[in-house]
């Protein structure tokens, strides 16, 4: 039992900055990678940005040079540090882990619930 939760969204003017925060927790052997996704209304769920255990990112290029991943593995933490936010990046952000749990059986796929970010103009 694995679970992602998000934090950090809110309501922000144009220009401005937010870091969003994913703490997993449960029974936790290992997490290989971890990343941040978002969906806009009527929109599908689209990658931002993604990182290793050994560092790696990458991201999307509506993002790239704004946005920063990185994360805390003592922690099992990754946050999105997010900075000149625009309108368009108005969208429900998910974190998303892939994870070995402690029991050892195999790789899971878990997502957040997510959390809100408005970008106004």
């Amino acid at each position: 039992q694995v679970q992602l939760v998000e934090s950090g969204g809110g309501l922000v003017q144009a220009g401005g900055s937010l870091r969003l925060s994913c703490a997993a927790s449960g029974s936790i052997f290992s997490i290989y990678a971890m990343g941040w996704y978002r969906q806009a209304p009527g929109k599908q769920r689209d990658l931002v940005a993604t990182i290793t255990s050994s560092g790696t990112t990458n991201y999307a290029d509506s993002v790239k040079g704004r946005f920063t991943i990185s994360r805390d593995n003592a922690k099992n933490m990754v946050y999105l540090q997010m900075n000149s936010l625009k309108p368009e990046d108005t969208a429900v952000y998910y974190c998303n882990a892939a994870v070995l749990p402690g029991e050892r059986l195999g790789y899971v796929q878990v997502w957040g619930q997510g959390t809100l970010v408005t970008v106004s103009s």
